[in-house]
């Protein structure tokens, strides 16, 4: 009932189930697939802009995500769609691999990583995200929030492109003052008050003004001051939206040239590698929102991505995940099944069929205050005060990912993370092949079922005891005794705490004890635990 695909094969297309739901819940996933369409066209515009893709690939991306992943078994409430995270990813592709002419380069580079990711998930890999500690994981989304605003803030103020474009973020961040110099005057001013809405219209948001989103409410004003300013008439083109001649356009677009290079296959493995993590966590997030507490598979789910990659990509789209700020949206407009994603990617369709030239009055500055507030989100204070709260030591993994990628490049940013992250477990005298190899003993002679957790517990053990886990999803009660156990990492903690929740919806118990005779790093409940000798 909770599980939803085990009983199904994941990688087959609708039955009679799914259009049960749609005849169910038509109605309701209408709505809210409308509402998620009306936050999804801004952004998945600004998202292409920003990535180095024309404006229109990013609508057609969300199209594909709407209208061809849910012919798979997706999770029921994600939103698959272009997503700021990987603005990075796509405009450093571009960058490396010589420019925007290079378009049908990078497509071909999101195409090879989609079918990496089919792989990935016949094989039943998909829980491979969980081997890479939270911190890193975080400090990575931080560092992209944080280049997200670099870029985006002489968009914001209306600068001339060739004043930004190309330079690295900690240049884009020292530069702040000089294009707030170069500010053209109307689109900057335009862009503060659309930043100033994105910020504070949550705080007002009350009754029925919830079921409209912020962006709605920039484009509200956006696009009549740009018709009452003559923006299409007196402004560079730079400044406003252009789609052109979308199905004009609509086709192939990918080209693989550049295969033979070193640097094409260092995108293909970075679209892969952030795609499909932070889809999973995604995917994770809002599952722990679903009323219906359902668990999505992740397998079927990243195979359905795949497939809607293969697709985007193809086509010149960007790469697609499950976005989380309209997936949350999602779940708040009411939506009940996977359907609000297929309504949510026809009208994308039907706004490329009938509002161009409406869309073409949306001026960048606009486009560029929902990113900021994008970053904004994924860096805020808060991220760096809850990490600190968990453990000095987790602050420094989240740190060093972010000033690493900052510096060079997302790859290297979490792969330092993760080193850091095992220094400091050898700093703590764990043996070097306690990292991979849980030491568990299973106790099904004891009343209640009783699992023995010996040695160390870390984040790279998360794989193994999710398989013991899952060979006693049937027992009732499941005794996890950490008596025996001399260090517990933060991101173990975690995971056993998502794992106790999830039992708990199921109707299952699992009952941890033996952490109360460790001693934790911090005041955090899921600080990083040692047990301490008497």
């Amino acid at each position: 009932m909770n599980n939803h695909s085990s009983h199904k094969n994941p990688y087959t297309l609708l039955d009679a189930s799914d259009l049960q739901d749609l005849q169910k819940n038509w109605k309701t996933d209408m709505l809210s697939g409308f509402l998620v369409f009306l936050l999804a066209l801004p952004l998945s515009l600004g998202i292409a802009k920003a990535s180095g893709f024309p404006a229109a690939m990013g609508v057609l991306t969300a199209m594909v995500g709407g209208l061809i992943t849910p012919l798979f078994r997706v999770s029921p409430l994600t939103i698959k769609g272009p997503a700021a995270g990987l603005i990075t990813v796509c405009s450093g592709a571009f960058l490396e691999f010589g420019g925007e002419a290079y378009w049908p380069m990078v497509t071909a580079a999101v195409m090879l990583a989609a079918l990496l990711q089919l792989l990935l998930a016949l094989g039943r890999l998909g829980s491979l995200s969980d081997l890479f500690p939270h911190s890193a994981v975080h400090g990575m989304l931080a560092a992209i929030g944080i280049i997200i605003i670099s870029k985006q803030f002489p968009v914001l103020m209306g600068v001339e492109p060739s004043m930004y474009a190309g330079k690295p973020p900690l240049e884009l961040l020292a530069e702040i003052p000089n294009f707030i110099g170069q500010a053209r005057m109307e689109p900057a001013i335009l862009g503060v008050v659309s930043l100033l809405i994105m910020f504070f219209y949550p705080a007002v948001q009350k009754g029925w003004l919830k079921k409209i989103p912020a962006p709605v409410w920039v484009l509200l004003i956006a696009i009549p001051t740009s018709l009452i300013r003559h923006f299409p008439e007196k402004l560079p083109a730079y400044t406003l939206v252009h789609i052109g001649d979308f199905w004009g356009d609509f086709g192939f677009h990918f080209n693989f040239s550049l295969i033979g290079t070193w640097v094409f296959w260092k995108y293909v493995f970075m679209f892969l590698f952030i795609n499909s993590l932070e889809s999973l966590l995604t995917v994770k997030a809002i599952d722990s929102m679903d009323p219906q507490k359902r668990t999505s598979d992740y397998n079927s789910d990243l195979f359905g991505l795949g497939v809607g990659n293969f697709v985007s990509s193809m086509l010149g789209g960007l790469p697609l995940i499950s976005e989380v700020v309209r997936s949350s949206a999602n779940v708040g407009f009411g939506a009940h099944t996977k359907w609000s994603n297929f309504f949510h990617g026809a009208f994308l369709l039907l706004s490329m069929l009938f509002l161009i030239p409406v869309i073409e009055l949306i001026p960048n500055s606009a486009l560029a205050a929902m990113l900021l507030f994008a970053g904004y989100r994924l860096a805020s204070p808060r991220q760096f005060r809850q990490t600190l709260q968990i453990g000095w030591e987790q602050l420094a993994i989240f740190l060093v990912t972010i000033g690493v990628t900052l510096a060079e490049d997302l790859l290297l940013g979490v792969a330092s993370g993760i080193l850091l992250k095992l220094l400091l477990h050898i700093i703590r005298w764990l043996i070097l092949g306690s990292f991979f190899k849980p030491t568990y003993e299973l106790r099904p002679d004891l009343v209640p079922h009783t699992l023995e957790i010996h040695g160390a517990a870390l984040f790279t053990h998360l794989i193994g005891y999710k398989k013991v886990l899952g060979r006693l999803s049937e027992v009732s009660l499941v005794r996890i005794d950490f008596s025996h156990c001399q260090f517990v990492d933060h991101s173990f903690l975690e995971f056993m705490e998502e794992q106790r929740i999830h039992a708990k919806n199921e109707g299952r118990v699992l009952h941890l004890e033996g952490l109360e005779g460790m001693k934790p790093i911090s005041q955090h409940p899921l600080a990083s635990r040692v047990r301490v000798n008497n």
